[in-house]
């Protein structure tokens, strides 16, 4: 009797031990790493910010007083200030451009010159570690014999989408964080915009802790069981760092995507987005690439998250809603759709406004589009939030994000001096450019060369001014393809692909002189545009009360970021 009581402890403690052994090795861990003696105590929160921003070459804006540091400059300076490490996260490791490029662009030589001075890294004695999905990269291997330290983290696995951060940090206590990924095109033909940040420890030591966690991810095809807590976030949405920036008291805090990717404390980029939008009191300006709330498997489902905070926001609390969004060849029809119903709300409605125009690139001469808009951001009359993620349903559900709120107190004198009312001076300098034109009754933006073929009628609400298109297509009666699977392109899975729209993106129909994108007048254009009577004018999409967060993405809701991940052509 008693041993096989002995045997039963026994048993019982090895099977413990066994899962104890099994929870140890499944967390992503950082141990004995060091975080060179900063700590939460001794951080320092007295910062200073800069935006950075790329402006291709043939974009000019008439206002010169909003313009920024040049974002290859900010880079070079993050660089030059570096002692011990450089810690880099980007979706698309692209810094070499052709010979035939650079000589069309010469800013593309900008890349070749980043590369070099990271190559340069290893004869000062600073550590260089990169987190990348881009397997394929031949900057990357360049880098790698280098003595650079890369680790590749195969997102597909893990979440079913891509790893789209972009920031660096430097030495803990500096960092970069924006748009622009490790790719030739973020430094000559996109426009871009940044924020770099100085001397400020406490919030580069926690962005330092979302580097550690995609570093801690590689070779995984699992989402660990628990997190280390060296991996637990420093602030959030409720404890926001309390610190000084440029010389002016705010609090900030870093946020992630996807929900299953983040560990203790950590606020995710829809709380960052929704607190952002419900503190605004007088104005909610937002620049982005795309905007469709949209979920989609095999059927379009209505993705509420966004669009219902900002129109609880216009109608409520009667603040003005700006939105600046790219018109580019990914550009979905259907977002003209979900605009002009926004647009809607305010018709007969007094101290109501929502404003939509669109980026328009330019229109090269032979087809090719420069300049597109790749900045995602929001500003209001309280806060910012600078993301890497477009506002599209399935993007916060399966593509690793980040983002960075600051908030400002209100009073301040020098409002020119706050990084949040520089955000606004740019919103403002792209928003009233020559490069935007304004969603008008029965005109419709052409932004890419395949949508004039895909153009077909479609019901409206009744209070709208017209008939918007859908676009069909080959998987308009079956499921949309899942975004690992890439049989039309050949790719193989875990091999990200980038899509280039210096080479590739040609549109069929030439701007006017000033290369702006044409427009569809009056839905009239004979023999391109098909338009029949609309009568009930009712949208044909399905609204569900909850979304479904498991829905694997599709091609029709996929970003700017992940399509160029997912169609590399080199």
């Amino acid at each position: 009797m008693k041993s096989q009581q002995k045997c039963i402890v026994i048993f019982a403690l090895v099977c413990c031990f066994a899962i104890l052994m099994v929870l140890i090795f499944s967390a992503v861990d950082i141990w004995g790493e060091d975080e060179d003696g900063i700590t939460e105590e001794n951080c320092s929160r007295e910062c200073r910010a800069v935006l950075v921003e790329n402006i291709p070459e043939d974009v000019s804006f008439l206002d010169n007083g909003t313009a920024h540091i040049p974002l290859a400059v900010g880079l070079y300076s993050l660089l030059d200030k570096a002692i011990r490490s450089v810690e880099i996260v980007s979706p698309l490791w692209l810094l070499n451009s052709s010979d035939y490029e650079s000589s069309f662009q010469p800013a593309a030589r900008q890349g070749r010159a980043l590369l070099s001075r990271l190559q340069g890294l290893k004869a000062k004695g600073i550590l260089l570690k990169i987190s990348s999905a881009m397997i394929d990269s031949t900057e990357l291997k360049t880098l790698d014999r280098h003595y650079a330290e890369v680790h590749y983290v195969n997102m597909t696995a893990l979440t079913k989408g891509h790893l789209l951060s972009s920031f660096w940090v430097v030495d803990r206590r500096h960092f970069y964080f924006g748009s622009a990924s490790m790719d030739w095109r973020s430094l000559a033909t996109r426009k871009e915009l940044g924020v770099l940040v100085y001397d400020c420890s406490c919030l580069a030591l926690d962005l330092h802790r979302v580097f550690s966690l995609y570093w801690g991810l590689q070779y995984r095809d699992f989402i660990p069981s628990f997190w280390s807590k060296r991996l637990f976030a420093l602030y959030n949405r409720d404890e926001p760092l309390e610190f000084t920036i440029n010389s002016t008291k705010a609090q900030a805090y870093i946020s992630t995507s996807p929900e299953i990717l983040i560990p203790k404390d950590r606020s995710n980029d829809l709380e960052a987005i929704s607190c952002v939008i419900q503190e605004a009191r007088r104005f909610i300006y937002i620049s982005i690439i795309d905007y469709l709330p949209l979920l989609s498997r095999n059927a379009h489902r209505y993705w509420s998250r966004i669009d219902s905070l900002l129109r609880e926001a216009l109608i409520l609390r009667k603040v003005q809603v700006r939105l600046l969004i790219s018109c580019w060849e990914k550009t979905d029809p259907l977002t003209f759709n979900f605009i002009w119903s926004l647009r809607s709300l305010c018709m007969e409605q007094a101290n109501c406004s929502l404003e939509a125009k669109f980026f328009n690139p330019r229109v090269q001469r032979d087809g090719s589009l420069q300049g597109i808009n790749h900045n995602r951001f929001m500003v209001t009359d309280k806060a910012m939030y600078l993301g890497t993620l477009d506002w599209l349903g399935n993007e916060f559900t399966f593509n690793a994000g980040a983002g960075l709120v600051i908030s400002q107190p209100e009073g301040i004198e020098e409002r020119n001096s706050t990084v949040v009312d520089q955000l606004r001076a740019a919103f403002e300098r792209d928003w009233f450019s020559r490069y935007t034109r304004s969603l008008q009754a029965n005109k419709i933006p052409i932004c890419n060369k395949h949508q004039i073929n895909r153009l077909v009628p479609v019901k409206t609400s009744h209070l709208d001014n017209g008939p918007m298109p859908i676009r069909t297509g080959q998987y308009d009666n079956a499921p949309a393809p899942m975004r690992n699977s890439h049989k039309d392109d050949e790719q193989t899975p875990g091999q990200p692909r980038n899509y280039d729209d210096s080479r590739q993106s040609k549109i069929s129909h030439q701007g006017p002189a000033n290369g702006l994108v044409p427009l569809i007048d009056s839905f009239q254009e004979k023999e391109r545009v098909k338009v029949s009577q609309f009568d009930n004018r009712q949208v044909q999409i399905k609204d569900k009360h909850h979304d479904n967060p498991m829905d694997p993405p599709s091609h029709s809701v996929e970003s700017s970021g992940s399509r160029e991940i997912s169609n590399v052509s080199l």
